[in-house]
C-alpha cells in the first residue's frame, strides 16, 4: 500500500483494521477478484476503497474517461462512499466525480469532463451520461459492486450489467454486500474470474452489541408509544413503509415539539442531503424514513432504530437495523406490533380468539428478538436470563421527555372538535 495511504489512514485514526478489511486487503492490492460479505458497517467502504485507491494511484485519467468505478444503489450511499474515500484519494492525488440522480447534471458532466480516476454511481445516472457521451467506461480496470444484492431487488440488474459489459474485460472486479443470495448468483458468474470469497460475518448478520426487541402495543396506542420513544434525549431513526406515513408521522412529531424530519424518495436530493446533515449534526433528533436510508447511511452514536412499520423482508431487518451497533458500537432494533385492542367480554358468549403472534422479522435469520408487551416486563427473569434489557416504551426512554413534549392524546372539547394529537382511524 502506498506510504501515502498508510499516512492518511494514521491522521483518520484508523490503526487496525476491521475484519473484512484485513481478509480482504491482501488479495484485493495484489489484483484478485473479490467477493465480501461483511454486515452493515463493519467496514466494506474501506474494504474496497484503499484497494482500488492504490491500484490506481500514479495514473491520470483523460477526460470523461474514469479509470475506477464504484456502483452503489442509493444517492446517499453514493455521497457516504464519496465523503469515506475523498481524505484518502487527496492522498493520492486522485480526483472523484459522483454521479448521481436529483443532482445537478452539468456538476458532473463538468467533473467528468475535468478527468476524474474514481466515479461513485448510480446506475442510471451513468447511463444517462455514456448516452450522451459524456463518459466511456472502456478505461475503467477496477470496478465495485456495493451493496449488489440491493441493486438486484430494486431492479437494476439490467443496468448494471450493461455498464459492467463496457469496462475493461481484463479488469479487478469486486462485490460486496451485507447479504449474498441467489440473485448476485449471476453476476458473480459472469463478471468475476476465480474470486476470492470472504463472510467474516454469520448469514443472519447476528451482532452482539446490538440488542432485538419487539414491543407489542394496541393499535390505538401506537402513535402514543412512538411520540413518547421519539421524545427521548438522543436520536432515533424511526422506519415505516411508505411516503405517506413517513410525513404524517413526521407533522404529527414536530406538532408534539419533537425536532423530527422526513427522509424518502419523494424529496428533492437537496432535501435529503439537507436533513441528513441535520441529523448527523444533532440539529434534528429524529428521522423517520423509508427504506431509502436503510443501506449505506452512517451516523455517529445512534443507538437506537424502531422499526414503526415491521419490515416484511429479513433483509430490509438486517439493513435497517445496521444503522446502530455500527463499528464496535452497541445499539437497540425495536420493532412495534400492533394488535386489535381488548374486548371487554366475549360476544355471544363465543370464546375469545387470540392475536397471533407477528412472524420472526429477521425471517430465516438467526438473531430472534424479544417479545413483550407493555407492563409485561418489570421483574421479568426471562430477561436476565437472556441478558437483555426491557423492551418497553419506559426502557425506550432511558433519558428524560423533552418538557416541550405535548400530549398526543385525543382530547376533545365541550363541542365535540378534536385537538391536539393525531387523529387515530
Amino acid at each position: 500500500m502506498p506510504k501515502q495511504l498508510l499516512a492518511a489512514l494514521t491522521v483518520q485514526g484508523v490503526s487496525v483494521p476491521f475484519p473484512i478489511q484485513g481478509a480482504t486487503l491482501p488479495n484485493t492490492l495484489a489484483g484478485r477478484d473479490a467477493l465480501g460479505r461483511g454486515r452493515t458497517g463493519s467496514g466494506k467502504t474501506l474494504a474496497f476503497g484503499l484497494a482500488l485507491l492504490a491500484r490506481t494511484a500514479g495514473q491520470r485519467a483523460e477526460p470523461r474517461q474514469p479509470l475506477a468505478l464504484v456502483l452503489v444503489p442509493t444517492r446517499e450511499l453514493a455521497q457516504q462512499v464519496t465523503d469515506a474515500l475523498a481524505p484518502y484519494a487527496r492522498a493520492v492525488r486522485l480526483r472523484l466525480a459522483t454521479v448521481v440522480g436529483g443532482m445537478s447534471i452539468g456538476r458532473q458532466v463538468n467533473a467528468l469532463r475535468g478527468g476524474a480516476e474514481v466515479v461513485v454511481a448510480t446506475p442510471g445516472r451513468l447511463k444517462d451520461l455514456i448516452d450522451r457521451g459524456d463518459c466511456r467506461l472502456d478505461q475503467v480496470a477496477i470496478s465495485v459492486l456495493d451493496e449488489a444484492d440491493q441493486m438486484a431487488d430494486m431492479g437494476f440488474m439490467p443496468q448494471v450489467t450493461e455498464l459492467l459489459d463496457q469496462v475493461r474485460p481484463e479488469g479487478q472486479r469486486m462485490l460486496f454486500s451485507a447479504t449474498l443470495d441467489r440473485n448476485v448468483d449471476r453476476l458473480v458468474r459472469r463478471y468475476l474470474s476465480d474470486p476470492v470469497v470472504h463472510s467474516v460475518d454469520p448469514s443472519a448478520g447476528a451482532v452482539t452489541t446490538m440488542e432485538h426487541h419487539v414491543l407489542h402495543v394496541h393499535g390505538t396506542d401506537k402513535h402514543r408509544t412512538t411520540t413518547e420513544i421519539a421524545a427521548r434525549e438522543g436520536r432515533v431513526i424511526m422506519f415505516l413503509d411508505t411516503k405517506r406515513a413517513v410525513d404524517k408521522l413526521t407533522d404529527h412529531l414536530l406538532a408534539s415539539g419533537v425536532r423530527a424530519a422526513a427522509l424518502h424518495g419523494g424529496k428533492a436530493q437537496s432535501q435529503r442531503t439537507r436533513t441528513l446533515t441535520q441529523f448527523k449534526t444533532g440539529h434534528v433528533t429524529v428521522l423517520v424514513a423509508t427504506n431509502v436510508a436503510a443501506r449505506g447511511i452512517h451516523v455517529d452514536n445512534l443507538d437506537l432504530v424502531v422499526n414503526v412499520d415491521p419490515p416484511t423482508d429479513h433483509k430490509d431487518y438486517l439493513h435497517r437495523g445496521g444503522r446502530t451497533a455500527r463499528a464496535g458500537e452497541s445499539g437497540s432494533v425495536v420493532t412495534l406490533v400492533t394488535q386489535p385492542a381488548p374486548r371487554r367480554g366475549p360476544p355471544h358468549g363465543g370464546r375469545r380468539h387470540r392475536a397471533p403472534d407477528h412472524p420472526d422479522p429477521l425471517g430465516r435469520g438467526g438473531t430472534r428478538p424479544h417479545h413483550r408487551r407493555p407492563g409485561s416486563l418489570r421483574n421479568s427473569r426471562d430477561d436476565h436470563r437472556a441478558g437483555g434489557r426491557a423492551a418497553s416504551a419506559q426502557h425506550v426512554l432511558t433519558r428524560p421527555v423533552s418538557p416541550r413534549l405535548r400530549n398526543p392524546a385525543r382530547e376533545r372539547t365541550s363541542g365535540g372538535r378534536q385537538r391536539g394529537g393525531l387523529r387515530t382511524p
